[in-house]
């Protein structure tokens, strides 16, 4: 499910992705991957594809949260879990910051 998600959005032009490793830390999932989209636009699209193509791969039911805004869309695929923010949300929140500390093992995929 990672390889998918990370071909999206690369695909989908997606900037700064970075991925956490959750695994035996967080019952949440296996991996997080926090990535960025240019405008609310650009973030919509970005999951919108993403969504679609887990559903179509034959991924788990994809639970999403934030579309409509554009701001921060918070994806579910059980296993993997995905944010995509506006930079200017990103970098308020500063996710990978707070559970890279705990996980140590943040990184740039590539």
């Amino acid at each position: 499910m990672l390889k998918t998600v990370l071909a999206r959005l690369e695909d989908m032009k997606a900037e700064d992705s970075v991925v956490i490793d959750l695994t035996g830390k967080s019952s949440i999932g296996d991996y997080m991957v926090v990535t960025s989209g240019r405008s609310q636009r650009h973030v919509s699209a970005v999951a919108d594809n993403l969504v679609r193509d887990i559903e179509e791969s034959g991924g788990p039911r994809v639970r999403v949260e934030g579309m409509r805004q554009g701001d921060w869309v918070l994806i579910d695929a059980g296993d993997v879990i995905v944010h995509v923010f506006r930079p200017e949300i990103r970098a308020f929140y500063n996710l990978e910051k707070m559970w890279a500390a705990a996980s140590r093992d943040a990184r740039r995929p590539g």
